[in-house]
């Protein structure tokens, strides 16, 4: 039995694993690399296996760093299931899809500069015939259920409580009478997040492979996140400013609108509310009618008028038409993806506000290395967005307190709950985060302890 790190090794994102069982081979998750160049071409860079011998795919949550690489798995041959929670599959086949449009959107951008130029053309990363190739593979695989997936293979998904369908999962592994067990965290969610449920946890595993994204910091406790972002609406309601949101068109926009729809009763706020992502209303859908992974106070909400996501000064964009008519309105609040800023329409938004003094900016998630939204936060006065600079007047804001990952003494908490298994394997997480985090599980819970290097193999 062997284990390899095939991605989101000391790094936050491309989530990638492999499991050998006997003849069998497994993967979990299947990830994009996100971030600067350098992680952006290793989306393009040859598996470190061969897809056509993997036998299926377990995803842990249909985040693009989790599974926006399935398609072009499916590209190089893989035709095994993947198997994900009923959400799961339905937000990703609108994550996959959309990420095939604009895989197919950047290379066409790429291709008329290449014309221009007199170079060679470029080929996208895969094409919304990979993705629907990919999408057709789904198969539901219910939480608390165990399922045996191969001779030898074993799966239970649990509630990682990070987002809609989000798991974590036990493999539980036979080989010539010789049995393990070995969970892969997934990302765990903080507690007591809006709409859906707290992370489950397990007592016994042999391994553990566990996400450490926020291992070297905390969450601000000193007050309310509700109260910060109400505070920050209210005071761009009097000065007349925008309020723009970057933020993951699945989990963290339907969160938002969730807090919202409270913030707006309790505050008696009339800023208009602008949803300028198609995906993002389809995942809303999606979050509509997976009701059963909701928790108790969601379903209080169910029932009354406007449900769970609904309030008068909401309203959804659909075309770039109306998207670009954004720009010319003040005193609005725009939630639009990616939650990193490195993609999509809030590049735009960022564009027409960065530079306006009276306008806010409010980071609720976490920034990878080189993306923009972390470069924004760490004091960069001027950016570029699409060829011209940018100057940064903007307030800044960070609201860690609304993250969907686990800060460093939730993810130890979730932690605890295993009796120390015999290895626990630290991924995706930044070196620095990961280094602190191994310090803590080795002097706290007297856990054995590695920080997986890039496709380091682990002998189970």
């Amino acid at each position: 039995m062997f284990l390899q790190v095939c991605g989101a090794a000391r790094e936050v994102t491309g989530s990638n694993y492999l499991v050998q069982v006997g003849d069998c081979r497994v993967l979990v998750d299947c990830g994009m690399h996100q971030g600067g160049q350098r992680e952006e071409a290793l989306n393009f860079a040859p598996f470190p296996y061969d897809p056509r011998e993997i036998d299926f795919v377990v995803l842990t949550h249909a985040h693009i760093d989790h599974s926006g690489r399935l398609p072009r798995l499916v590209k190089a041959g893989f035709s095994g299931p993947i198997y994900a929670t009923p959400a799961t599959c339905d937000l990703a086949e609108i994550m996959l899809l959309d990420s095939a449009y604009i895989q197919e959107m950047e290379a066409e951008w790429r291709n008329r500069k290449a014309r221009r130029a007199g170079r060679r053309g470029v080929e996208p990363l895969y094409t919304e015939n990979d993705a629907r190739e990919a999408l057709r593979l789904l198969r539901p695989l219910d939480y608390g259920v165990s399922a045996s997936l191969a001779a030898g293979v074993t799966a239970t998904v649990r509630d990682a409580g990070h987002i809609l369908g989000s798991a974590f999962l036990l493999l539980e592994l036979e080989e010539r009478g010789e049995r393990e067990r070995l969970v892969f965290s997934g990302d765990i969610g903080q507690p007591d997040q809006p709409i859906i449920r707290d992370p489950e946890t397990l007592e016994e595993t042999d391994y553990l492979v566990m996400e450490c994204t926020y291992g070297d910091r905390l969450h601000v406790r000193n007050g309310n996140p509700e109260d910060e972002l109400a505070d920050i609406l209210a005071e761009a309601e009097r000065t007349g400013g925008n309020v723009i949101i970057p933020a993951f068109a699945v989990g963290r926009t339907q969160e938002l609108l969730y807090i919202l729809r409270e913030i707006y009763t309790s505050r008696g706020l009339h800023m208009p509310v602008y949803v300028d992502s198609p995906l993002a209303t389809r995942a809303t859908e999606v979050f509509r009618k997976h009701r059963e992974v909701y928790d108790e106070e969601a379903w209080r909400l169910v029932g009354e008028p406007g449900g769970v996501f609904d309030f008068p000064q909401l309203h959804y964009t659909e075309s770039a038409e109306e998207s670009r008519a954004l720009n010319e309105k003040r005193g609005i609040v725009i939630i639009s993806a990616s939650g990193m800023a490195d993609a999509g329409r809030i590049r735009h938004h960022l564009k027409h506000n960065l530079w306006r003094p009276e306008a806010h900016v409010v980071i609720v998630g976490f920034q990878a290395q080189n993306t923009l939204g972390r470069r924004l936060l760490e004091g960069e006065k001027r950016v570029r967005l699409f060829g011209e600079e940018i100057a940064v007047r903007a307030h800044i804001h960070e609201i860690t307190g609304l993250s969907a990952h686990a800060d460093q003494e939730q993810l130890l908490a979730w932690a605890s709950h295993f009796r120390p298994p015999r290895l626990t394997i630290l991924t995706h997480g930044e070196l620095n985060a990961a280094l602190t985090f191994e310090k803590l599980l080795v002097d706290r819970l007297g856990f054995e302890v590695a920080v997986a290097e890039p496709e380091e193999v682990f002998d189970l």
